[in-house]
């Protein structure tokens, strides 16, 4: 049979419900047990069924589009009236426009070549296209690019959006609460907003990195901390500092990175010139950590013979570095997918309070420990 030719009395066959069941499944009705919801969509699946689009958004006035967007500050803060990441110490991402697009094309390329945002992309992905259902990438690194995401969500080219921020002083949540639009945020956003997120127990993940390297004989312990104006670096930290609380060490020196491989070796510096003598390091995501195992081959100190590394995230990193990183796994994927879970339960009105989803974290060993 064509796929131009399928019907909804196609898979219904093939799914053995009625006509009507398979209709409500494609438009989103919320009265359908979901056990005879999955049946009907592997029947969509097996026969490769494609619903007319333009006539589905007649019904449904839904455009099974998500935005996916990828969020900095940029430029200065409105609500304050101040420019945002005064203190990045020159983010791209804060930076003005320029005619030819500089800081916009270096925050692209900074965020792109982070495996953190393949993994996003992954699971959002992963979600959407079994449900037919695609996700539109914008990236908002200015005033300017807010705006077109602010737009592009009024004027209905998307159902709702999926924020990933990547700067504490991010105006986007909060103008998209304001004006009402459906999103959902990764991580909690750094000022209180009534908006829906997912996160990870970053608290826990801290305390595990410092358990692990206490088992392992490790007692004279540093940190490289993420921004620690964003939630998940001051969790991440305070989770490592409570742990080592508890089993007698008073202080932990720190150095704050900028989740780049290259600010993890900066960081990794400044410990060793005024903490020669520490035998382990837990570091707030695996591209710092990276920077870190470098910084300590460079310095002539081994991994782990002399200086036991522990990463954050789970990422490719952690397994192409030398060595291997054991390190505290952030599911992502699983994550992501929650979001767009989420953003869908919003936007179909099955779902209309701020919800909050956190996520477990795990420690997987390799050869860095």
């Amino acid at each position: 049979m064509e796929r131009q030719s399928l019907t909804l009395e196609d898979v219904a066959r093939e799914a053995g419900v009625s006509r009507a069941t398979v209709s409500r499944v494609i438009n989103g009705v919320r009265n359908v047990d979901p056990a005879i919801r999955d049946v009907v969509r592997e029947a969509i699946e097996r026969t490769g069924y494609a619903p007319n689009r333009a006539a589905r958004s007649l019904v449904t006035r839904r455009t099974e589009t998500i935005a996916l967007v990828i969020s900095g500050a940029g430029e200065e803060n409105e609500e304050e009236g101040e420019r945002a990441g005064g203190e990045s110490g020159g983010d791209p991402s804060t930076a003005p426009d320029r005619p030819d697009g500089g800081p916009q094309n270096a925050f692209a390329a900074r965020v792109f070549a982070d495996p953190f945002f393949g993994r996003v992309v992954s699971g959002v992905v992963g979600y959407l296209r079994p449900r037919s259902m695609h996700p539109v990438l914008m990236v908002a690194d200015s005033e300017a690019a807010r705006r077109q995401v602010t737009g592009f969500l009024r004027q209905g080219s998307a159902d709702g959006a999926l924020v990933v921020s990547t700067h504490a002083q991010d105006p986007l949540p909060g103008r998209l609460v304001a004006e009402g639009l459906p999103a959902v945020c990764f991580a909690r956003p750094a000022r209180p907003v009534p908006i829906s997120y997912v996160d990870l127990a970053h608290r826990e993940g801290g305390r595990l990195a410092a358990e692990h390297l206490l088992a392992r004989g490790r007692r004279r312990l540093a940190t490289v901390t993420g921004p620690l104006d964003l939630p998940a670096g001051q969790e991440r930290l305070a989770g490592f500092r409570a742990a080592l609380e508890r089993a007698g060490t008073a202080y932990v020196p720190i150095a704050e990175g900028g989740f780049t491989r290259e600010s993890g070796a900066e960081a990794m510096a400044r410990l060793l010139a005024e903490h020669p003598g520490l035998d382990g390091v837990f570091v707030a995501n695996d591209l710092m950590a990276q920077g870190v195992c470098e910084l300590l081959r460079e310095r002539g100190r081994g991994v782990p013979q002399d200086v036991a590394v522990v990463g954050f995230d789970d990422s490719s990193v952690a397994v192409t570095c030398r060595p291997p990183l054991t390190t505290v796994r952030q599911p992502v994927e699983e994550m992501t997918a929650a979001m767009a879970r989420l953003l869908q339960e919003h936007v179909q009105g099955s779902r209309t309070e701020p919800t909050s989803l956190i996520f477990e974290p795990e420690l997987v060993v390799r050869d860095s420990t």
